[in-house]
C-alpha cells in the first residue's frame, strides 16, 4: 500500500515519486535522521534544483534516489521510479545485482568533484571502456557513442581519452564525468554539486550544456547545488531543504522572485551577486541543526526572526497565502515572510 502523501505538487508524468523517506544512522549519543520523511514527485524530463546549506541533507537526498545510501545508514520508506518503457520500479525493493543494473543504465550520477570520481591510474578512455564492459556493452560501438558525446562537451576526444586524470583540467574533467555518466544513455541524471569546484565563469559554461544535453535527450536531471541563483537559472523547479527535509518547493523563477519561506528568503539574501551591495548582504545567523537534535514544531524557528510560541510548538504544512499548489511553504506565517523579509535581489538574470 502506498503512503500517504503529505503534500501534492502539480506533476503531470513523475518518473520518481518518493514517499515518507528517511535516512537514520545509530550513532552514541542517540539516532541521527539525516533525511526526515521526505515527500516529493520528480517530473519525467524536468530539471529539478535542491538547494540548502552545507548539512541540509542534500547528497544524501541524492544518494537515496539511487538506492545508495553508505552503510550504516538506513534508507526506509517508498521510491518508485517509472520508466520510459516497462513496469514501476521500488527502488528498495531491489536485489543489489537489480539496483547495480539501474544505476547508470537507467538512473545515473555526476558525483562532487570529477578528480575524485576518476581512478588516476586509469587514463580517461580507460574508464569508458570499464563501463561498457561492466554493463555488458559493445566496447567498439559505445566507444564511437563516447566520442559524439565528448565533441558535444566541446572536447577534443582522441586527446581526452588519451590523457589521465591529472593531465586534464577541472573543467575538462567534469565535462569529461558528464559524457561518462550519458554513456548508457540513462533517463535519468542525479548531479550533486556538480560546479562546486570550478570558476564562476566555468561554472556557467557547465550550466549551459547541461540544459542543452538535458533538452536534446529528454533527460531528468536532479541537480543538487548551495548555489541557488546558479541552478535558478538551470531548474524547472526548485526544491528547498532544510534540516533535513524540503520547506519550499515552487517554479524556479517564482523561488528566486517571490520565495515564502523565511530560510529562503534568507538563502538568497546571503549568496553573493552582482546586484547588491555587500553591506547588504546578510549571513544566516546561528547554526544548521543537529540530525541527533532537531527542534520540535518548525525545524527553523530557532534562526527565524518571525517565529513565535506557535512555531516552537507546531510543525507547520506546506501551505500557500495564494491558493498557489505548484508553490507552497512549509511556514506559518507566509504573508509575513514576505512583508517582513524584502530579498536583496534587485535584478534577476533568468532564462526559461
Amino acid at each position: 500500500m502506498q503512503a500517504e502523501t503529505k503534500h501534492k505538487f502539480d506533476v503531470d508524468d513523475p518518473i520518481f515519486e518518493v514517499r515518507n523517506a528517511s535516512v537514520t544512522f545509530d550513532m552514541e549519543r542517540g539516532e541521527s535522521k539525516v533525511m526526515d520523511s521526505i515527500d516529493i514527485d520528480v517530473d519525467r524530463g524536468e530539471i529539478l534544483g535542491v538547494v540548502g546549506e552545507s548539512g541540509s541533507g542534500k547528497s544524501m537526498f541524492a544518494s537515496a534516489l539511487l538506492d545508495a545510501v553508505p552503510k550504516p545508514g538506513v534508507l526506509s520508506g517508498e521510491i518508485q521510479y517509472y520508466p520510459e518503457d516497462g513496469e514501476p520500479v521500488d527502488l528498495l525493493d531491489q536485489s543489489e545485482s537489480e539496483i547495480k543494473e539501474i544505476r547508470w543504465e537507467e538512473i545515473s550520477m555526476v558525483f562532487q568533484g570529477a578528480m575524485s570520481s576518476f581512478n588516476p591510474t586509469m587514463t580517461i578512455g580507460d574508464h569508458f571502456e570499464e563501463t561498457l564492459q561492466a554493463h555488458g556493452r559493445d566496447i567498439s560501438e559505445g566507444m564511437e557513442y563516447a566520442d559524439e558525446l565528448l565533441s558535444e562537451l566541446y572536447l577534443e576526444a582522441d586527446q581526452v581519452l588519451g590523457s589521465y586524470p591529472h593531465e586534464l583540467s577541472g573543467g575538462m574533467k567534469q565535462r569529461a564525468l558528464l559524457a561518462l555518466s550519458l554513456l548508457l544513455e540513462p533517463e535519468v541524471l542525479v548531479m550533486d554539486e556538480p560546479t562546486a569546484a570550478l570558476d564562476l565563469l566555468m561554472q556557467r559554461s557547465i550550466i549551459e550544456l547541461i540544459r542543452d544535453i538535458g533538452e536534446e535527450r529528454d533527460l531528468t536531471i536532479v541537480f543538487i547545488t548551495h548555489d541557488l541563483p546558479l541552478v535558478a537559472n538551470l531548474a524547472d523547479r526548485i526544491g528547498v531543504l532544510y534540516a533535513f527535509e524540503f520547506v519550499e518547493v515552487g517554479p524556479a523563477y517564482d523561488i528566486l522572485t517571490d520565495s515564502k519561506h523565511p530560510y529562503t528568503r534568507a538563502l538568497l539574501n546571503s549568496t553573493p551577486n552582482l546586484d547588491t551591495p555587500r553591506e547588504e548582504m546578510r549571513p544566516i545567523e546561528g547554526k544548521s541543526p543537529d540530525p541527533v537534535n532537531v527542534p520540535a514544531g518548525c525545524s527553523y524557528h530557532p534562526r527565524c526572526p518571525l517565529s513565535d510560541e506557535n512555531c516552537v510548538q507546531n510543525d507547520p504544512p506546506f501551505q500557500s497565502d495564494d491558493g498557489d499548489t505548484d508553490h507552497q511553504a512549509k511556514c506559518h506565517y507566509i504573508e509575513q515572510t514576505r512583508r517582513e523579509i524584502p530579498l536583496n535581489l534587485q535584478e534577476v538574470e533568468y532564462s526559461e
